[in-house]
């Protein structure tokens, strides 16, 4: 189990306050701690889907695409990370120039405070987390994806989906979710409710960007929201609980 210190550095990295009770004394009231509640990162049901052939079949076939004209700008293109047979993917919209560089998403101040994000409910990438973009190829000067360039590469993400099988998506940014989910409602309308995905009609909750966060520091306690809503849909699902489809 995460130990309490542990909990509230995850917290204070995610920028949300943590009260501390002190000793009760005959006039001070004390205020109740906010616990994170936190599920340990436990282990994981191997998925039925990511068998090894296939996955590094997808992976080459990634890494040597020329679908659109983002091929000819990259570095490398940057397929994923983490453990292919997550019950949680964590889905993003393109690599940045880091992520360009290093062939892995979600790297730098943005990538670090997603991990906090994540370790806060009891996730990681390096274990029972598996994270992907979008687009597999940097847009120049960190531009929106084109429609013509979410077309060539989200097939891509359709079969890494596929071969996971999670039990949770968390679209993390408008851009992500508006082309997961095929619509133009705004961040606001479709965060605090479960969309569905693909023919397995997989959960999706949908949250803020880390980089947005980093540069909108007031809307994490919204994010924290965000995570404790996703956490409680996936342990509903693992509970053999119907979720309802809206936070509480």
């Amino acid at each position: 189990m995460m130990d309490r210190a542990q909990r509230a550095a995850y917290l204070e990295a995610l920028g949300i306050d943590v009260w501390v009770p002190r000793a009760p004394s005959s006039t001070a009231t004390v205020r109740p701690t906010e616990s994170a509640d936190v599920t340990p990162a436990c282990a994981i049901s191997a998925s039925p889907g990511a068998s090894d052939g296939h996955w590094d079949a997808l992976r080459a076939e990634v890494l040597g695409c020329t679908r659109c004209g983002l091929h000819a700008g990259r570095t490398q293109g940057v397929f994923g990370v983490g453990n292919p047979r997550a019950e949680w993917m964590v889905i993003g919209e393109a690599p940045g120039a880091e992520e360009d560089r290093r062939g892995e998403p979600f790297v730098g101040r943005a990538g670090q405070l997603l991990d906090a994000m994540l370790r806060a409910i009891g996730l990681s990438r390096a274990e029972n987390v598996y994270i992907a973009n979008v687009l597999k190829s940097r847009p120049p000067n960190n531009r929106d994806p084109r429609p013509e360039e979410v077309a060539a590469c989200l097939p891509y993400l359709r079969r890494q989906i596929d071969l996971v099988r999670p039990r949770v998506l968390l679209a993390v940014g408008r851009i992500a979710a508006q082309n997961l989910l095929g619509t133009d409602e705004s961040l606001t309308r479709l965060r605090g409710r479960v969309h569905r995905f693909g023919e397995l009609n997989t959960p999706l909750v949908v949250t803020y960007h880390p980089a947005y966060l980093l540069r909108n520091p007031a809307d994490k306690r919204k994010a924290w929201e965000d995570l404790k809503f996703a956490r409680s849909v996936f342990r509903q699902l693992t509970a053999g609980v119907p979720e309802d489809g809206h936070r509480s």
